[in-house]
C-alpha cells in the first residue's frame, strides 16, 4: 500500500512541474558553468571536476527526461521527440568517446576535442529544457515596444559580461570597450574599438557571432518560436505581442512567419559560408578549421549586416582585397539580409504561385484564379527604391573613385568594388576599399546612403528605403497638386505619410545631437569625421574613417546610445516612454498652418 501510494504521489501532476523545474535549473546551471569554464583558466584537477560536472548533469537531464517519457507518459510532438533522440545519441557517443584510444581511432572526429562535444550537448539540453518554459508576455506590465527595447538592453548586458571574461581576450578590456564592443554586435553595426581578429580569442569571438545573429533577428524570435516548437501552443497575449514583431498580416500566421523566418536565416547563411569557404585560398588562411570559422562568422556577420570581421582592414586587407568572388557572395548576404523578411517572403509566395500556376496550365490547361496583388505594394516600392540606390550608388562611385580608390583596380575589379562599396553603406559595414582615402564627393553620397538604410523589417538599419520612398512621393504629390500619394493605382495611407516624417524628423534630431556632443568632447577631430562616425553609428552602418578607437570616453558612450537608438528607433523609445491613447472620440476643427 505504501509502496503504491508513492509510486501514484510520484505520478501526480505537481511533481511532474516539479521535475520540470528542477530539469531547468539543472541545464541552466550546467551553461553557466560551461561560461564559467570557457571564461577562466583552470588547473587540470579543477578542469577534470568540471568534466565529472557535464557528465554528472547530463546523466540527470537524461534521466529526467525519460522519467517524463514513461513513468508520466507525456505525449511529446515529433519534433520533441527528434530533439531528444539527437541528445541521447550525442550522450551516448560522449559516454564512448569518454573511453581512452577511442576519439583516436577515428581521425574524422578529432576534428573537434571531446570537450566540444560535451558543450554541445549541455547546450542542447538547455534548449530542450529552456524552450518548455512557458512565456506570457502581459500588456499590463510592458507593451510591446518597452519588451522589445528591454530585450535588446538585456543582450548587450550579458554580451558585455562575457566579452570581459578573462579568456574572451588576450590581455583584457575595459568595461566601455566591452561595452561598445557589445552593443556594436547587438546593434549590427560594426564599429570597433579594438580589433576583432586579433584582440579577442576564439572564445570572445564566437560571443561576437552569437550577438550579431541574436542582436540581428531578435532575441524574441528564438525564444518564441522554440518555445512556440516544443509545446506546440502559445497564449493569444503572445500571438498579439509578436505579430507587430513578425510583420504578420494575421494573427494564426506569427509562428508560421517565424519558422520562415528562421529557416530563410540559417539556408541563406549555410549556403553563404559555404561558398565563402571555397571561394578563399590556402595561401589566405591555411587550416581548414579557420578557413570553417572564417566563412561562418562572415556569413553572419555578412547576412545581418553587422560588418564585423575577423580582418584587421576588413576585406581591404592585401590577401583578399582583389578576391572579387569573395566581395560578391558578402554583397549578395548583405543585400539580402537588408532587403526585408517581408519582402523576401513575399517573393517567395510570387513564385511558388507562378510555379504552380505554371505547373496547372501545362498540365490541366487550367491555370490558378487570377491574382493581381500577389506581390503587395511594400515589395514592389522596396524593390524598386532598392535598385535605384544600388544603380545610382554603384555609378556614381565609380565615376568619383575611378582615378582615386579604384586605380588598382582592372576593368572587372572596378565594377565589383564599386558595387560593394555603393552596397555596403547601406548598413552593412565591410570595406574593400580605405574610406579615409576617398574624395569628398563620395564621402557626401555615401551620407545618404547610411542614412536612408536597409528596408523595414530587416537586419539593417537607417530611415529605411520605404521612408525616403514615401518622402519622395510626397514632394511630388504636392508639386502636382494632389491632396494624397498615389503609387501603382494604390493610395498610401496617412498613417504611413506621418509615420516616415517623423522618422526623418526624428533621426536628423538624434543625428544632429550625436554629432553636436562629440564636436565637444573631442574638438581635435574634424567635422566631416564626426559626422560620417555619427551617420554610420545610427544607420548601424560600422563604416568609419578611423577615429573610433581614438575617441574619448565620452564619445564612445555617445556613439553607444547614438546605436541603440539607431538600431531600436527613436520613435519606438517614444512609444515606449509615452502613455498609448487608445480611443480619440472626437476631431477638433481643422486649421491651415502657414508653409513655406
Amino acid at each position: 500500500m505504501k509502496f503504491s501510494g508513492f509510486r501514484s504521489w510520484l505520478k501526480n501532476e505537481r511533481f511532474l512541474t516539479y521535475l520540470n523545474r528542477f530539469s531547468f535549473l539543472l541545464s541552466l546551471i550546467t551553461i553557466l558553468v560551461a561560461l564559467y569554464d570557457l571564461g577562466f583558466r583552470h588547473m587540470q584537477r579543477e578542469e577534470e571536476q568540471l568534466n565529472h560536472f557535464y557528465f554528472g548533469a547530463l546523466i540527470i537531464g537524461v534521466v529526467a527526461i525519460l522519467l517524463r517519457y514513461f513513468l508520466f507518459r507525456v505525449h511529446f510532438r515529433l519534433k520533441v521527440r527528434i530533439f531528444d533522440t539527437v541528445l541521447g545519441a550525442l550522450f551516448g557517443f560522449l559516454i564512448i568517446i569518454k573511453i581512452d584510444g577511442v576519439l583516436e581511432s577515428f581521425p574524422f572526429l578529432e576534428f573537434m576535442n571531446k570537450m566540444v562535444y560535451l558543450y554541445l550537448a549541455a547546450l542542447i539540453y538547455f534548449i530542450r529544457e529552456f524552450s518548455t518554459v512557458e512565456f506570457n508576455f502581459k500588456n499590463q506590465y510592458l507593451n510591446p515596444a518597452q519588451l522589445f527595447i528591454t530585450s535588446f538592453l538585456l543582450i548587450i548586458l550579458a554580451g558585455t559580461a562575457l566579452l570581459m571574461l578573462p579568456k574572451a581576450t588576450h590581455e583584457g578590456i575595459s568595461l566601455l570597450d566591452a561595452l561598445f564592443t557589445s552593443t556594436s554586435a547587438v546593434c549590427v553595426t560594426g564599429l570597433i574599438v579594438v580589433d576583432t581578429g586579433s584582440y579577442f580569442t576564439l572564445f570572445g569571438q564566437t560571443i561576437i557571432l552569437l550577438l550579431m545573429q541574436i542582436g540581428g533577428l531578435g532575441i524574441m524570435t528564438f525564444a518564441s518560436y522554440f518555445s512556440y516548437f516544443f509545446r506546440g501552443q502559445t497564449s493569444y497575449q503572445n500571438q498579439l505581442m509578436l505579430k507587430d514583431a513578425t510583420n504578420s498580416e494575421k494573427i494564426g500566421e506569427v509562428f508560421s512567419v517565424l519558422k520562415k523566418i528562421l529557416f530563410i536565416t540559417f539556408i541563406v547563411e549555410f549556403l553563404g559560408a559555404f561558398f565563402i569557404y571555397f571561394s578563399l585560398d590556402k595561401s589566405e588562411i591555411s587550416q581548414i578549421g579557420d578557413r570553417l570559422f572564417f566563412s561562418i562568422f562572415h556569413a553572419v556577420s555578412g547576412f545581418c549586416n553587422a560588418g564585423f570581421s575577423t580582418l584587421q582592414n576588413s576585406l581591404y586587407e592585401p590577401e583578399f582585397r582583389f578576391n572579387y568572388t569573395l566581395h560578391i557572395i558578402i554583397a549578395l548576404l548583405f543585400i539580402l539580409g537588408g532587403i526585408g523578411f517581408p519582402i523576401v517572403l513575399n517573393i517567395y509566395k510570387y513564385i511558388k504561385y507562378a510555379i504552380t500556376n505554371l505547373f496547372l496550365k501545362i498540365r490541366n490547361n487550367r491555370p490558378l484564379p487570377y491574382s493581381p496583388w500577389v506581390i503587395n505594394l511594400n515589395t514592389r516600392i522596396v524593390i524598386f527604391t532598392t535598385f535605384v540606390l544600388l544603380s545610382v550608388g554603384t555609378v556614381g562611385f565609380y565615376a568619383f573613385e575611378y582615378n582615386n580608390t579604384l586605380s588598382e583596380h582592372g576593368w572587372f575589379g572596378k565594377i565589383v568594388t564599386a558595387f560593394f562599396s555603393a552596397a555596403t553603406p547601406r548598413t552593412a559595414g565591410f570595406n574593400s576599399i580605405d574610406i579615409s582615402a576617398l574624395n569628398f564627393s563620395t564621402l557626401m553620397m555615401m551620407f545618404l546612403l547610411m542614412w536612408i538604410g536597409a528596408s523595414p523589417a530587416s537586419t539593417g538599419g537607417g530611415i529605411k528605403t520605404s521612408t525616403i520612398a514615401v518622402a519622395t512621393l510626397n514632394f511630388f504629390s504636392l508639386a502636382r497638386g494632389k491632396d494624397r500619394i498615389e503609387v501603382y493605382r494604390r493610395e498610401i495611407s496617412h498613417a504611413s505619410i506621418r509615420r516616415a516624417f517623423a522618422i526623418i524628423s526624428l533621426s536628423l534630431m538624434v543625428i544632429g545631437i550625436s554629432i553636436f556632443l562629440i564636436a565637444t568632447f573631442d574638438q581635435d577631430k574634424s567635422l566631416l569625421n564626426i559626422a560620417f562616425e555619427s551617420f554610420s553609428a545610427y544607420s548601424t552602418v560600422g563604416l568609419s574613417t578611423g577615429i573610433t578607437a581614438d575617441l574619448s570616453s565620452y564619445s564612445k558612450v555617445v556613439i553607444i546610445f547614438t546605436m541603440f537608438i539607431g538600431r531600436v528607433s527613436m520613435l519606438t523609445l517614444l512609444i515606449a516612454m509615452l502613455r498609448r491613447v487608445k480611443h480619440l472620440n472626437y476631431r477638433y476643427p481643422t486649421d491651415e498652418i502657414l508653409i513655406n
